[in-house]
């Protein structure tokens, strides 16, 4: 059961983590090895799919069996145990390298697609089973050394620590928090754009949060450093896992004293007003030349949450 009424893309992982258990490495070779569980597969960050089940539209994770997972990690270093889906074991396993494993011991087991890209086609549950594993693994690929002493470190606990054994030193799995935030005056919001971005498209505004900062605080600075607002009231709507590589995004909208602002030419290139209607027919993309988003992101989500407010 979802902890709130709106869940973005990515959240809404529904595997029991079963935290307790990953530290029994006996206990998890043994479900690695039992013909009842599953695993799937990520090459290059990209998760095995196929399509749906029964004619519906959009595709689904290929799930593999456990035993061939082992096979294909060859050890622990590229396993990660995701947790439990009631009763049955999940895992998952990290492919690299330039040659598609669907040519290989693969083969006809499904196709590796972007995350990014089948994101909504694939069940919303899937969508947040595959996100953690990318974050996870991106996670192990940049800790393979202590951040203490310089030495390679070990995998531990089912994939989720890392140790170093020469000073013992523990490694645990980062997450990035970003606040993100629609500031908005009276009847009108405002959205921004880097010059990076394609030709057109306007977002929210976000920033990572800094040590020793509250949300809110994260929130005012970095609608005063990047567009020269100042945050009058702060209010929660939603976070998202993003596994590009780990940030959690913390979903805001933010009333603001004055509809003025200007960007920064550093984060923001541009900042443009938007009234209701406005934003209510970018959403639909019906104003020529501009785009928002699509409902994947939680900028999206921000931007429909306050048309919807009038």
């Amino acid at each position: 059961m979802p902890l709130t009424a709106f869940t973005n893309t990515f959240a809404g992982n529904p595997l029991n983590r079963a935290s307790d258990r990953r530290p029994d490495a006996a206990w998890l070779a043994s479900q690695l090895a039992s013909a009842e569980n599953l695993g799937i597969a990520l090459w290059n960050g990209r998760p095995l799919v196929e399509p749906r089940e029964g004619g519906e539209k959009g595709v689904q994770i290929a799930y593999l069996p456990s035993r061939l997972v082992a096979e294909l990690a060859g050890g622990a270093e590229r396993l990660l145990f995701l947790g439990l889906w009631n009763e049955t074991a999940v895992f998952a396993v990290d492919l690299e390298g330039q040659a598609d494993p669907t040519d290989g011991p693969l083969q006809g087991l499904g196709r590796f697609e972007d995350l990014r890209q089948v994101a909504l086609s694939l069940p919303a549950p899937e969508a947040g089973i595959c996100a953690t594993a990318k974050s996870m693994f991106e996670w192990r690929r940049k800790h393979r050394r202590c951040a203490n002493c310089g030495e390679p470190t070990e995998v531990r606990d089912g994939g989720w620590k890392r140790q170093c054994p020469a000073c013992e030193v523990e490694h645990f799995p980062r997450t990035d928090p970003v606040v993100i935030m629609l500031p908005y005056h009276g009847d009108r919001c405002m959205l921004g754009r880097q010059e990076a971005w394609p030709k057109g498209m306007f977002s929210a505004l976000a920033g990572f949060l800094e040590p020793g900062e509250s949300i809110e605080e994260a929130c005012a600075r970095e609608l005063s450093e990047e567009a020269g607002l100042r945050a009058r009231a702060v209010r929660y709507h939603s976070t998202q896992p993003w596994p590009w590589p780990s940030s959690l995004m913390i979903g805001l909208l933010a009333e603001v004293e004055d509809d003025e602002g200007t960007p920064d030419q550093t984060e923001l290139s541009e900042v443009r007003w938007f009234t209701r209607a406005e934003a209510r027919a970018l959403l639909a993309g019906e104003i020529e030349g501009l785009f928002c988003p699509p409902p994947l992101a939680i900028a999206h989500q921000l931007l429909k949450a306050w048309v919807e407010e009038a």
